[in-house]
């Protein structure tokens, strides 16, 4: 099975990186990276440190229901080339310890059993494990302390 992870997309970063509300009507706090481990879900890179960013509330569904989970997320300040939907893994990943990755139905509800946390070297092999479930529509990565989305993957 071939597979592609998913930054957010562009045109939903851009609003933001102009000002515009978050998940929970706020607009984005400005910060500066520390350099440690600030990713952007847009670039699928960890903010340098001294690199203006954005700390905004995300809610990666498309509508409000039970399991459409919101935290907290990390973005560029300044226009970031989105990640290529590839099946290349982002390289940010490998300097995790762990990443949480669940499964999710065509409707947005967390399918049972999916969540594992696992090692950076385990995420393509559990989640095309987890996308063999006919019930399964994607997987998403997580922080596995802080359960931040990361990203999204979807058979390619």
């Amino acid at each position: 099975m071939s597979i592609h992870f998913h930054a957010l997309p562009t045109d939903q970063v851009r609003v933001l990186q102009r000002g515009g509300l978050d998940a929970n009507g706020q607009p984005a706090e400005r910060s500066i990276s520390d350099g440690g481990g600030n990713p952007c879900r847009h670039c699928l890179k960890d903010i340098p440190q001294g690199i203006p960013m954005l700390i905004l509330a995300l809610r990666p569904f498309n509508k409000l229901q039970p399991y459409a989970e919101c935290g907290p997320i990390f973005l560029c300040a300044e226009e970031c080339e989105r990640h290529a939907e590839t099946r290349s893994q982002p390289e940010y990943l490998s300097s995790r310890e762990q990443v949480l990755l669940k499964g999710y139905t065509i409707q947005e509800w967390i399918k049972y059993g999916t969540g594992q946390l696992v090692s950076p070297d385990q995420i393509r092999a559990v989640s095309e494990h987890i996308l063999k479930n006919p019930d399964v529509a994607f997987v998403d990565i997580r922080s596995a302390t802080n359960n931040c989305f990361q990203a999204r993957i979807h058979r390619a």
